[in-house]
């Protein structure tokens, strides 16, 4: 079993200072979010992953981290670590198909970068969400575990209103190799209605992506991935407008009113207070009869949705809930 990778310095969950970075020289074309190359059939085709990030990509990418997570490899190249994340991080990225970015900047060309993230050395992989950095690796881990990890940054940046998807950034990548020495499988195109409902959801249009799912529900109930888009979706539409504020006021001063119960917890899973959310339900719950802890509890398993059946806290919170019913 391996070891989890040794913890980074707890600073980097502040907002990236980008002060030290020289801007782009003048008329450089920022390469991150600009069309990429297309298939044959008109379907994007290409990377999410740009291996020689400049400072000037950086400071696009930071903007870019309000849509979808990116992955910054602040790479070491005389430290074979750096392959080793390269290697384990670029073929995942790009299976993805646009819900995440990864770039390598080389912080031996570029040591202020390091200054920028408050590190002192490479390599390390610090994601950035809604321009707030967080620390993922600073050694290779194995791919089941690697995949955890990125569902696990995905959930945290759906819960906070980051869940687009972005066009490729680079052309196909050439040496691209999965796990077994074979080519890596092109990430597939979303279906219609999914890449609608995602466009409503970078449009900030949260029902005409709630529609969008829908559909592809009706097209195909077993559609695991328009479950959880609609979830998402529906969590976004109900705290679009809330006076966050007032809401917690009202939950405060009315315990036994389920509604009421029920907004603080939808702002508590979209503030990423996950736990809490899921415990003001599981007691609303326990002490209340009748229709108002069926309400309840309905809403509590469409919060489970949103944050995903593999969370350790959603498996707990059932077992509390459970617990609570019988």
């Amino acid at each position: 079993m391996s070891q989890q990778p040794p913890a980074m310095p707890s600073h980097l969950r502040g907002a990236l200072d980008l002060s030290a970075l020289k801007p782009a020289p003048a008329g450089q074309q920022p390469r991150p979010g600009a069309p990429g190359p297309t298939a044959a059939d008109g379907a994007p085709a290409g990377s999410w992953v740009l291996d020689q990030a400049t400072q000037g990509d950086l400071q696009q990418l930071i903007q870019l981290s309000s849509r979808v997570p990116v992955l910054i490899h602040l790479a070491a190249p005389s430290n074979p670590v750096s392959q080793q994340l390269d290697d384990l991080l670029a073929p995942a990225v790009d299976a993805h198909g646009g819900r995440l970015i990864l770039a390598r900047v080389d912080t031996e060309a570029d040591p202020q970068v390091l200054a920028a993230f408050g590190l002192a050395a490479g390599p390390a992989v610090v994601a950035v969400l809604a321009g707030q950095p967080v620390p993922v690796l600073n050694q290779a881990v194995p791919r089941d575990q690697l995949d955890q990890l990125l569902d696990e940054l995905l959930a945290a940046a759906a819960q906070n209103g980051v869940s687009g998807t972005v066009p490729p950034i680079a052309p196909p990548r050439e040496d691209a190799q999965g796990a077994h020495g074979g080519q890596e499988p092109a990430a597939p195109a979303l279906p219609p209605l999914h890449l609608q409902a995602q466009e409503a959801l970078d449009a900030g249009r949260y029902e005409d992506a709630q529609d969008a799912y829908r559909r592809a529900l009706a097209e195909n109930p077993a559609d695991a991935e328009a479950k959880l888009g609609l979830s998402r979706a529906g969590l976004l539409a109900r705290t679009a407008a809330m006076d966050a504020d007032a809401v917690r006021e009202r939950g405060a001063s009315a315990p036994d009113d389920v509604q009421a119960q029920i907004d603080v917890a939808d702002l508590d899973v979209l503030g990423g207070h996950v736990e809490d959310a899921f415990h003001r339900l599981v007691r609303f719950v326990a002490g209340h009869p009748g229709q108002e802890r069926n309400t309840a509890r309905e809403h509590l398993v469409d919060l489970y949705s949103v944050v995903g059946d593999q969370d350790p806290r959603t498996a707990a919170s059932r077992k509390a809930l459970a617990m609570a019913l019988f």
